[in-house]
């Protein structure tokens, strides 16, 4: 599992939790409708059949490629969602890149879903389906009669409740105390803890010594005892000694 506490030295924002928190809530959204559209897939075929009866399009064809149309986004919505959630985890730790991809991803999806939303809201399918088909109005009364009641009101407030989540989320990381949290620590001079050593420097190599000068043999160096006194030349004498006759 990824560990999601941040780097050490580096408090976590309470908001970037929150907006972990928020993606979780979209994800399970997603969850919730992919599950519904499954509940709801043989009455939706049902209604697309019916619509589609004595038309020179296939009846049975639209109405399996619709359901499969459906599922197939509703469970796309679903891994991009638990990709949200992933990225989610990163984010916690205080990586920058992820954040980036949660807001590109997260803004994909607020496109697709708004544009979910507004269509259903204003009359999702208008105008003519095309050739002999059933129009707008009959094809939406078509599926008001197969599908369940409470399909309607639960489809939009999953929608509507996912919208806001993710889009709080992606304002959560946006926030100034978000930044602080992403942005790469400076290295700065550290000052010394009192009381502490520094560290010794490295020091020269000893020179190695040169070996003592034996003396010669017989002879006691300069200073010692039984060293020969200054011969008595050019008229030096020794003290006490008589002069010699010359």
């Amino acid at each position: 599992m990824t560990d999601s506490s941040p780097a050490p030295g580096r408090a976590r924002p309470g908001l970037v939790a929150a907006s972990f928190y928020l993606l979780l809530l979209f994800a399970l959204t997603q969850l919730i409708g992919l599950i519904v559209t499954v509940a709801v897939s043989s009455r939706l075929k049902e209604g697309f059949e019916r619509a589609f009866e004595g038309t020179t399009t296939g009846a049975q064809d639209v109405g399996t490629f619709v359901v499969a149309f459906t599922i197939g986004t509703a469970a796309l919505l679903l891994v991009l969602a638990l990709a949200l959630v992933v990225l989610g985890l990163f984010n916690n730790r205080g990586r920058n890149g992820t954040r980036i991809t949660t807001w590109v991803l997260g803004g994909i999806l607020i496109c697709c879903l708004g544009g979910t939303l507004i269509s259903g809201a204003t009359g999702a399918m208008g105008g003519n389906t095309g050739g002999d088909g059933p129009s707008a109005e009959e094809l939406q009364r078509s599926l008001n009669d197969a599908l369940p009641s409470w399909y309607g009101p639960v489809s939009t407030t999953l929608g509507v409740l996912g919208l806001i989540s993710l889009l709080a989320a992606l304002i959560l990381l946006a926030l100034p105390k978000a930044n602080e949290f992403f942005r790469k620590p400076k290295q700065g001079w550290e000052p010394p803890v009192p009381g502490a050593a520094y560290p010794a420097e490295p020091g020269y190599p000893q020179t190695p010594g040169y070996p003592a000068t034996p003396g010669y043999p017989g002879q006691p160096a300069p200073g010692q005892p039984g060293q020969a006194g200054p011969s008595p030349e050019s008229g030096e004498r020794r003290e006490g000694e008589p002069p010699s006759a010359s």
